[in-house]
C-alpha cells in the first residue's frame, strides 16, 4: 500500500505531477473519489473547502491506510515578500474557525486555514491576527484527519496569488461538495470585460504555481520519511 497520501483540492493544483499516474475510482461513505497512484504515493483531489478536504482525507485513509497524510495545493500570500510559485513547507497550521493549531514537526512556515477565498482586505486581517505567511482553505481539516487516525501530517503549499492580487469573488461558483463551476465562472468573466485582465493573470498564476509545486513534490516525495510520528494534539486557544 502507498506510504504517502496526498490531499489536494482540485486536480489543476498538482496536474503536472499526477497526469501520468494510474487512476483508481473508488467509493467511501457513499461518495465516489478518483485516486491517482504511483509508487509509494497516492493522491486525491477532493474539492475546495474544509468539509471537502475532510471527506477526501477520510476516504484516502480508509482505502489506502497510509503512514503519512500530506495537504498540498495553492495558498494565498500574507506577506509581501512571497511571489507566485514560491513553495513553502508548513510547520504550523492554524484553523481560523476555532483557533486550534497543528504542528507538523518540521518546516519553517505558518499557515492559517480560512473558510472562504481570502481577498486583499481579508488577507491583511488574517496576517495581523495569526502571524501566518500564507492562507488556504483545507490544510487544517486534513491535519485533523491525520490527528484522529494517528498519522504523520505534512503540508506543502505554493503561492498562487500574491498579497495584493485582486482575487475575484468565487464563493458562488463553489458547490456544496467543494467543486468549482468553471463554466459558470467563465461565462461571468466573458460578460464583464473589466474582469478579463484579472482572470487571465489568475490562470497564468495557477499554471506557474502548479508547475512549481509539482516539481517540488517530484523532487522531494522520496524524502518524506520512513518513521512517521503521530501529529501532536491540537491546541484550542486563539493567538
Amino acid at each position: 500500500m502507498p506510504e504517502i497520501a496526498i490531499v489536494a483540492a482540485v486536480e489543476r493544483e498538482i496536474w503536472p505531477l499526477i497526469r501520468h499516474w494510474r487512476i483508481s475510482d473508488q467509493s467511501h461513505s457513499g461518495k465516489r473519489f478518483r485516486f491517482f497512484e504511483a509508487g509509494n504515493c497516492v493522491a486525491v483531489c477532493g474539492g475546495i473547502g474544509p468539509a471537502a478536504a475532510r471527506r477526501a482525507a477520510e476516504a484516502i485513509i480508509a482505502n489506502y491506510r497510509p503512514a503519512i497524510l500530506e495537504s498540498v495545493g495553492f495558498a494565498g500570500a500574507l506577506e509581501s515578500g512571497l511571489g507566485v510559485g514560491d513553495v513553502l513547507t508548513i510547520r504550523q497550521v492554524i484553523d481560523a474557525a476555532d483557533g486550534s493549531r497543528a504542528d507538523a514537526g518540521h518546516g519553517d512556515s505558518t499557515l492559517v486555514s480560512f473558510s472562504s477565498v481570502a481577498g486583499k482586505d481579508q488577507k491583511k486581517k488574517l496576517a495581523n491576527s495569526y502571524g501566518a505567511r500564507v492562507v488556504d482553505m483545507e490544510a487544517a481539516a486534513v491535519a485533523k484527519s491525520a490527528q484522529a487516525h494517528g498519522l504523520e501530517f505534512r503540508a506543502t503549499k505554493v503561492v498562487s496569488d500574491e498579497l495584493g492580487f485582486p482575487m475575484p469573488s468565487m464563493e458562488k461558483f463553489i458547490t456544496s461538495d467543494g467543486q468549482f463551476q468553471t463554466a459558470r465562472f467563465a461565462i461571468r468573466v466573458a460578460l464583464r470585460p473589466w474582469m478579463w485582465a484579472t482572470a487571465i493573470q489568475l490562470a497564468r498564476n495557477s499554471t506557474k504555481a502548479a508547475n512549481a509545486l509539482s516539481d517540488h513534490l517530484r523532487r522531494n516525495h522520496d524524502d518524506l520519511g520512513t518513521h512517521p510520528q503521530p501529529i501532536p494534539a491540537a491546541q484550542g486557544s486563539r493567538p
